[in-house]
């Protein structure tokens, strides 16, 4: 008895399932040839779509290859172009079989906004990057003073800018924070004047301290004629007749004129018996 239970059972389940089967099969049946077309124009669509959409990101990528915008960038736009030209023929699809896709629609722009709030500022850095790399304030190799710190452009990527101080230290600047704020370019222009200060003593002779130091810079290659240099007069100190010396050089030059022209103006000043003077202060002591 228990075998034939058993059996009964077995074989009772059986049509069960067959019979769902059959439903289900029958369903299908129904749909197919109810909204058959529906569902090839659908599947054409998404099929076409797809393609379309990789030939216009390719097209677009090789297009931006060819101008002279950062690669960066270029991967940046080809990548949101094709994810929107995606996500387009998707949603023509789903409509094309008649399933809704408006609340598709807003449960993507809530979860956008969503994800929008909680990467506030990183959203911030990524915006401020585009623009770097769009308007180009300065480039790899610049030195720049951004964000209060100075240093030597490495890359600059969509979030942060890395920059190496003068003494080999890493910096990583949040664009947000690199453009917040002034930037200042020392290289970007071909050109910078070195500005200098000596001073003589008031028993010399104005003159002659002028036209020395005026030999000086004509003796030095790297300072151009054009902007011709300056040496005049600044101020009478306490001390001292302050001179201005300003050549015009060679941004790559900077440095090295600079600290030669320190050297080769003492020694000049010291050849032609010129004192540059410090400090002094008399103390008289009265007795009563």
């Amino acid at each position: 008895m228990a075998v034939e239970d058993t059996t009964g059972a077995a074989s009772a389940n059986g049509a069960a399932v067959s019979s769902t089967a059959e439903q289900v099969i029958n369903k299908v049946s129904d749909l197919l040839v109810t909204n058959g077309f529906e569902i090839l124009a659908a599947i054409l669509i998404l099929v076409i779509g797809l393609w379309l959409a990789k030939v216009v990101s390719n097209i677009l990528r090789s297009q931006l290859e060819k101008t002279k915008i950062d690669k960066t960038l270029a991967s940046f736009l080809f990548h949101i172009c094709h994810s929107a030209l995606i996500i387009f023929v998707v949603i023509a699809a789903l409509t094309k079989v008649g399933i809704p896709t408006a609340s598709f629609i807003a449960v993507l722009g809530a979860a956008g906004l969503a994800v929008g709030f909680a990467l506030q500022g990183s959203l911030s850095n990524f915006a401020a990057g585009i623009l770097i790399i769009i308007y180009r304030p300065f480039k790899v190799g610049d030195v720049v003073e951004l964000g209060g710190k100075l240093g030597t452009i490495a890359d600059i990527h969509i979030f942060t800018t890395t920059m190496n101080s003068p003494d080999n230290l890493r910096i990583l600047i949040p664009n947000a924070q690199a453009t917040s704020g002034s930037i200042t370019n020392y290289t970007a222009n071909g050109t910078r004047r070195v500005d200098m200060v000596f001073g003589i003593s008031y028993g010399d002779d104005i003159k002659k301290a002028q036209q020395v130091m005026c030999n000086v810079l004509a003796a030095d290659s790297r300072v151009l004629a054009d902007p011709a240099p300056v040496v005049a007069v600044k101020e009478l100190g306490e001390s001292s007749v302050n001179f201005v010396v300003r050549p015009w050089v060679k941004t790559s030059d900077y440095w090295d004129v600079y600290f030669d022209m320190m050297q080769n103006v003492k020694l000049a000043l010291d050849a032609n018996d010129i004192t540059i003077p410090f400090p002094q202060r008399d103390v008289h002591l009265i007795k009563d």
